[in-house]
């Protein structure tokens, strides 16, 4: 079968869909049939009637993961309903067996509800080691993730908020380094204050509280001064924005020393990061476009620069973290990911990187070190 990949929606039609399920024992025996089926499983399921807590042993959830959608925000296509939101829960998949050899099953969901999404995902459970949330609108996923967790024995994670939290604060410590900068009293600008932007800055603050981050959202720099705020917002003036300073994003980059974008591609001007503290560093990670090409920040003055995209070197990929974290999840039997975790999981990438310099302060996406390296802090 010759496959064009330059023709994407050519490709996807002939393979019609990119996961298969794939029999780990071969159906070619009678005695095979009589185990695994008719009459012997009966022996099994009898025995995990009677003892629950030992189905991982006896059953593939030790090693499968559920991956979640309503395609409310998908990509960079934003609310396209679970039919378009399909093959990009199908690709997560791809990445979830070929970096982490974990079988994870794509379920995207004809409701936008979060109280019914919840009820849905928490009669699922017990098929699943672990439930993967993806490209769920902010706020909702914040409270959907945050009840599944309370509810739940296995872990849950939104990997839009973590994965992406994970890498940043990864490559940030690296590109700290590079310029020979700290975290104590860094200036830190976030534009985007959905589910990425909001994990992003609480991980760097539970990394190193010293840090004045200031988050933006299409209205300018989030304030106790603004009345527009919704709940989720008004939650990050708790430890952003220590300064209570108002403004447009011109405003919050007057010598700030870092530039995290998860919003829109061409938002951050040349101007801007001129007006910025000397040796900024610039994660223009909106995709496809970002808020800058890494050429042009670099001509204007930027130090370090990384973006969403894999042909500029320092690609921030969700990637690098989810099968790794999921992998040692899986492994260790652990029932909540935390934010030590994550923690973890982030110091763990970054260390990778012996020697960072600008042109890479995060490990490509194809180094066999990324899984094992992070699994194994999650414990």
């Amino acid at each position: 079968m010759k496959i064009n990949y330059n023709d994407p929606l050519e490709a996807h039609k002939l393979l019609r869909g990119k996961i298969e399920t794939k029999l780990k024992d071969p159906l070619n025996n009678p005695q095979k049939l009589s185990a695994y089926y008719t009459p012997g499983v009966a022996k099994v399921s009898s025995y995990l009637a009677n003892n629950p807590s030992e189905m991982r042993e006896y059953t593939s959830t030790n090693n499968t993961v559920a991956i979640i959608s309503d395609g409310s925000a998908v990509l960079g296509l934003g609310d396209i309903g679970p039919e378009g939101a399909m093959p990009v829960m199908e690709g997560k998949a791809m990445l979830f067996k070929h970096f982490a050899r974990i079988d994870a099953i794509p379920l995207v969901l004809n409701t936008k509800d979060p109280d019914e999404i919840i009820r849905v995902v928490a009669a699922l459970a017990p098929s699943f080691g672990g439930i993967n949330l993806e490209d769920i609108s902010a706020p909702k996923c914040f409270y959907i993730e945050e009840n599944l967790k309370k509810m739940l024995k296995i872990p849950v994670m939104h990997d839009d908020q973590h994965g992406t939290a994970v890498v940043v604060l990864a490559g940030l410590i690296n590109a700290l380094k590079v310029v020979g900068k700290d975290f104590k009293n860094l200036k830190i600008t976030i534009v985007g204050a959905g589910a990425a932007g909001t994990a992003i800055a609480k991980l760097i603050y539970k990394y190193d509280p010293t840090s004045e981050i200031l988050m933006l959202d299409s209205k300018g720099i989030i304030s106790s001064a603004r009345r527009d705020l919704n709940d989720a917002k008004k939650q990050l003036l708790k430890f952003t924005n220590k300064s209570s300073t108002s403004g447009s994003l011109e405003d919050a980059l007057k010598n700030s020393d870092v530039f995290i974008g998860v919003s829109k591609g061409g938002l951050l001007k040349a101007e801007h990061i001129k007006s910025m503290a000397k040796n900024p560093i610039v994660f223009a990670m909106a995709n496809p476009d970002p808020e800058i090409l890494p050429g042009d920040a670099y001509a204007t003055g930027a130090a370090v620069v990384a973006t969403g995209r894999s042909d500029f070197p320092n690609q921030v990929n969700n990637a690098l973290a989810f099968p790794g974290i999921f992998r040692g999840a899986l492994d260790n039997q652990v029932t909540k990911i935390t934010d030590e975790h994550k923690l973890k999981a982030a110091l763990a990438l970054a260390g990778i990187v012996k020697s960072p310099s600008a042109g890479e302060i995060i490990p490509k996406i194809s180094n066999k070190k990324v899984v094992e390296k992070i699994a194994s802090v999650i414990n």
